[in-house]
């Protein structure tokens, strides 16, 4: 019924003379990762003549990033601190603030990786949404929800809260923009380690996330503590933002000084980074960047692992460390064989959501082979 509808106005459009103007697509960048998630996701619904609208929270590295990137969006809200009440408290303000802006752009469709805030906003402004999410069992909105909801294939259907309006898309969100990687090797001569016998990336944990356990900040330093031992390896470490920086400097103020380990003093491309390294350890995206580009990567996340981790650990594509003995037993301290790399543009993960998102934007339903 919906898409006799369509067609019939289409078609009304078409006899009037009139050109019907683009639909509109917001996109919430609420966190780091979701940067380099949507850039091919973006660029792909422009090619295909839709009007794309970005907002974004002042979070960790965001606006970092998407000065790095060249994007032009609005920036609402920022970081409200691990405490819960906070963090809700925070949700609800942004929303508010935000409520204007998209009352005015009036979107056809919001599309985020998990944006709370969007979904609430959406929810009250009456707007569809998508909610794309990897990890089951991350922070819900209450009785708030989007209509749609994009997951992983490897995400047992036992593990989703809901049944209706999903829609899998093969492999890891990773996948939708890492086969597009076009190494570049001068990130190690702007990191000053061009040379060096092992590059080893460190990602330290998310401290002021919900799912934050303790003892994943123990297992760190057990790993900085082992790499710092050999000779032949310089650290490449990657605070999350200012304050987490300032807590590294100060604890491993020698090594930093020595250069044995470097923190970048801007933004840099951490996929580009992640292919230039030896090993990767991690506890979050990163993880999953480093399996999917074939890194051997370390996990230190000490929260519920979710289904993606438990598949690539399963499968020998990432490795759990689980204690500070597993650090000192499990972790393979060698070079790696970079060999070429294969450029695929539109990888099957990329494509399913892109045709997800056009068939809800244009029809108001999954594709027929969600």
């Amino acid at each position: 019924m919906v898409r006799h509808r369509e067609a019939a106005a289409e078609e009304k459009t078409v006899k009037s003379g009139r050109t019907r103007s683009p639909r509109k697509i917001w996109i919430d960048l609420d966190n780091t990762p979701h940067i380099p998630f949507f850039l091919p996701v973006i660029e792909q619904l422009q090619k295909r003549g839709y009007e794309v609208f970005l907002t974004a929270r002042d979070i960790y590295q965001v606006c970092e990033m998407v000065r790095f990137h060249h994007l032009t969006c609005n920036v609402v809200g920022s970081h409200w601190g691990k405490h819960r009440l906070l963090k809700v408290a925070g949700t609800c303000w942004r929303a508010l603030r935000l409520l204007p802006l998209i009352a005015t752009e009036k979107p056809d469709l919001a599309v985020s990786h998990g944006s709370r805030t969007q979904i609430v906003c959406s929810a009250l402004l009456g707007v569809p949404s998508v909610s794309i999410f990897d990890y089951e069992f991350a922070a819900s909105t209450g009785f708030f929800r989007s209509m749609w909801a994009f997951v992983p294939e490897l995400i047992p259907d036992s593990h989703l809260s809901r049944k209706n309006g999903v829609m899998k898309y093969p492999g890891l969100k990773e996948d939708v923009y890492a086969p597009r990687l076009r190494p570049d090797s001068s990130i190690k001569k702007e990191l000053g380690v061009e040379g060096a016998g092992i590059v080893a990336t460190v990602r330290p944990p998310a401290n002021e996330a919900h799912y934050h356990n303790p003892e994943a900040e123990v297992l760190m330093d057990a790993v900085l503590n082992l790499l710092i031992g050999r000779p032949d390896v310089r650290i490449v470490l990657l605070p999350r933002n200012k304050k987490q920086e300032t807590v590294l400097r100060n604890a491993w103020r020698e090594w930093i000084a020595n250069g044995k380990i470097v923190i970048p003093p801007k933004v840099v491309d951490g996929l580009n980074l992640v292919w230039f390294s030896d090993l990767v350890i991690s506890g979050g995206t990163m993880n999953r960047e480093a399996a999917a580009l074939g890194v051997p990567v370390y996990s230190i996340f000490r929260g519920r692992i979710g289904a993606i981790d438990r598949c690539l650990a399963d499968t020998g594509r990432l490795m759990l460390l689980e204690s500070v003995d597993d650090v000192r037993t499990k972790l393979m301290i060698k070079p790696r064989e970079k060999g070429n790399r294969e450029i695929q543009e539109d990888s099957p993960a990329l494509h399913a959501i892109v045709e997800g998102i056009v068939s809800i934007v244009e029809h108001q339903c999954l594709p027929a082979h969600a």
